[in-house]
């Protein structure tokens, strides 16, 4: 409950300062807007000269798409800018503020900053998600719906631990930004089922950049392909990258040098 109240509070404050700068908040809203309305462009163009794409149909990829604006919004809403200071107070010595806190610092340094702009594209997403679940061409129940929601809200923060992990090196490095420009550079294998990619990639991003758990794999769950595989498989990779950046996380702040040290 506590932590509950205080994320409260870091929403009122984030919503509070974004009213300050409308014109700034009313073009950050657009942009996302037009952002994902050409993907969606995009895609409904390509079907205009094929009938699926990595073995889904017209119906799956438009979910799909719908799935990964959903995403994006969370993600931008949540956990973006956070992850975007991450380096920043780490180079800068300025995690002593987070770690005199009685609370995990963890949870301030990932959550003190809400996007309030995107918290309104939040609502775009679900309601394209919303539209794109009355296109399927296949039956669904109430219950692998809820499940399916859950996994991308999983996948989300799954995205974000891999933000974290590209990011947690600038303990030992001292670099700008750790590696999370890479991170970004693959932005674009969310967007596209698993089947455009060969094996070896498969392997690569399901296994050790999850990045095929934030979407491919739920949605294959939630068209009722390898739905017990892509269930478990998803849990289990999720539980042991969280173990996993919870390790780096306590290792880098052995490492951590105040800006008064």
């Amino acid at each position: 409950m506590r932590y509950l109240k205080l994320y409260a509070h870091f929403v009122r404050f984030s919503f509070t300062k974004a009213l300050q700068f409308r014109l700034d908040f009313t073009f950050r809203i657009v942009m996302d807007l037009v952002f994902h309305t050409l993907n969606l462009i995009f895609f409904k163009i390509l079907f205009n000269h094929t009938d699926a794409i990595g073995g889904w149909d017209e119906s799956q990829v438009t979910l799909f798409v719908a799935s990964f604006i959903l995403f994006d919004g969370i993600y931008m809403t949540i956990f973006a800018s956070n992850a975007w200071w991450f380096p920043e107070h780490i180079n800068k010595g300025e995690l002593d503020l987070y770690l005199t806190k009685p609370v995990s610092p963890l949870f301030i340094f990932s959550l003190k900053e809400f996007a309030a702009n995107s918290f309104v594209n939040l609502f775009f997403g679900i309601g394209i998600f919303t539209w794109a679940l009355t296109q399927v061409e296949f039956s669904f129940s109430i219950f692998s719906l809820l499940i399916y929601v859950f996994l991308i809200i999983n996948g989300t923060t799954l995205f974000y631990l891999m933000q974290t992990l590209m990011t947690l090196p600038v303990f030992w490095t001292q670099s700008p930004r750790g590696f999370d420009l890479v991170l970004h550079g693959m932005d674009p294998i969310l967007k596209y089922p698993m089947g455009v990619q060969n094996q070896a990639l498969r392997v690569i991003f399901t296994f050790l950049l999850p990045m095929n758990l934030v979407l491919a794999l739920p949605a294959k769950f939630f068209f009722g392909e390898d739905v017990l595989t892509s269930l478990v498989l998803t849990l289990l990779i999720s539980i042991l990258f969280w173990s996993f950046i919870l390790f780096l996380w306590t290792r880098g702040l052995k490492r951590y040098s105040s800006a008064s040290s």
